[in-house]
Order: structure tokens, then sequence, then C-alpha cells
């Protein structure tokens, strides 16, 4: 299992630090910081999942590894630009008239 912090949605809350604190500290404000490179042992695995279940802002991230014998990702299909309806009939982005 291998973990990523966002410490840009990390509130301070403190959870993770109490639940895997080999693997979070709190810094001098209270906010996570995480210890080591994100890879969790398997007999760790369990106090880390829970962190990362409780944090309420959703600041631990599981990173999901590729093997090599995974199929590549699905490619994304690019826009019909051609066939974009854009007349004034059209959705408009957070707007009203």
């Amino acid at each position: 299992m291998r973990i990523k912090l966002d410490r840009t949605l990390c509130d301070g809350f403190g959870i993770c630090a109490k639940h895997a604190p080999d693997y979070f500290s709190l810094d001098d404000w209270g906010y996570a910081v995480l210890v080591g490179d994100g890879v969790i042992p398997e007999q760790d695995r369990a106090a880390v999942q829970r962190a990362l279940l409780d944090c309420p802002v959703h600041a631990i991230l599981e990173i999901a590894e590729r093997r090599p014998d995974d199929p590549p990702p699905p490619s994304l299909a690019e826009p019909d630009l051609d066939n974009l309806r854009v007349d004034t009939g059209a959705a408009q982005w957070d707007m009203t008239r």
C-alpha cells in the first residue's frame, strides 16, 4: 500500500496521527505531516487505512500502483468541437440570463 498526504486539504483534525502515529505527525500548527515515503507495510495497513477513512477532509489518498502486466488505461476521446453547440439555447456555465 502507498499513500499520499495532500497538505493543502488538511484542516488539522489530527485523527491520522492518533490512528497511525508512526506514519503521521503534526507540525507546530497541528497540521498533518507524512512520515516516511508513503510506503505502508502489510502489518501497519489496518491503522493507516483507518486514518485514511476517518480523515474528515479526505487529505490522505491511497496511490494505486500499476503493474507491468496491467492493461493501459483507456484513452480519453477528444471533444467534437466542430459540432459543439454554442447558440442562445445552449447551457450557460455558472450564469443566468
